[in-house]
């Protein structure tokens, strides 16, 4: 061991772990997955717990700096500590076993996620990989290493966001994303990177996030095309939203 080792030490794996081992944790998490803040009586309820234990369970995630606590009158708001904490929340989702379903309620809610949700603030599923897809077709993002599509690469990881991306604004980018109620050049003043991507752990393939997919998702909501669905994660597209993205995008909504 090198003195530099010696000084740093060791990333603690197993603590984090341990803190994901728990069920009930594991549900606030998820529950926390869509990037907004949730008071501590909603968590609760997600997670199927009372309030005392639900308490208990949101100092050890904040202790562990899985989360973040902001208080606002007389409750506390609890949000996840950024978007790298979501990135692993992904990544596991990917790798851990279904959960058998057990009612037609489970079923329901869990094929919406994979039809359409929010990976921490952009949209993800099915329709997040419909909408890059057609982004790429109508030439308002360009894929700069061959690719046709959004497949992921052999390099790439499962269900994770890609630290290097293939991806570049296109010709048509300005009138598609302004078509969208999408303003590049506000965003591209911004700090954020204005473009980066996900593998979409249920459809192994890339999917918008960064400064722009935040973008989409929220003039989406904003615009009633999309609205939460049952799980806060989940979304279900409008009739009006079906029509929009028709009409701009060309993406059919099954």
């Amino acid at each position: 061991m090198n003195a530099h080792t010696a000084e740093l030490g060791f990333a603690d794996i197993a603590g984090v772990g341990e803190l994901l081992a728990d069920a009930s944790r594991a549900r606030v998490l998820m529950a926390l997955l869509d990037g907004r803040a949730l008071p501590a009586s909603v968590l609760a309820a997600e997670a199927g717990v009372s309030a005392s234990t639900a308490s208990a369970h949101l100092s050890r995630l904040v202790a562990g700096g899985l989360i973040t606590v902001q208080p606002s009158g007389r409750h506390r708001y609890y949000r996840l500590a950024g978007p790298e904490v979501a990135t692993v929340l992904e990544a596991v989702a990917a790798l851990a076993p279904i959960r058998p379903v057990r009612s037609l309620r489970e079923s329901s809610r869990a094929a919406a996620m994979r039809s359409a949700r929010s990976c921490y603030d952009h949209l993800a599923g099915r329709l997040g990989v419909a909408v890059t897809g057609a982004l790429l077709e109508r030439k308002a993002l360009t894929r700069t290493d061959g690719g046709l599509h959004t497949e992921r690469a052999p390099s790439d990881p499962i269900a994770a966001p890609l630290h290097e991306h293939p991806y570049e604004l296109g010709p048509a980018a300005e009138p598609i994303f302004a078509e969208l109620g999408v303003d590049l050049d506000q965003l591209r003043s911004r700090r954020r990177p204005l473009l980066r991507f996900c593998v979409d752990w249920s459809e192994q393939q890339h999917h918008l996030g960064g400064a722009l997919g935040a973008a989409v998702l929220t003039r989406m909501e904003s615009a009633d095309w999309l609205e939460r669905h049952n799980s806060r994660r989940a979304l279900k597209i409008t009739p009006a939203g079906t029509r929009a993205l028709d009409r701009i995008l060309g993406v059919g909504v099954e």
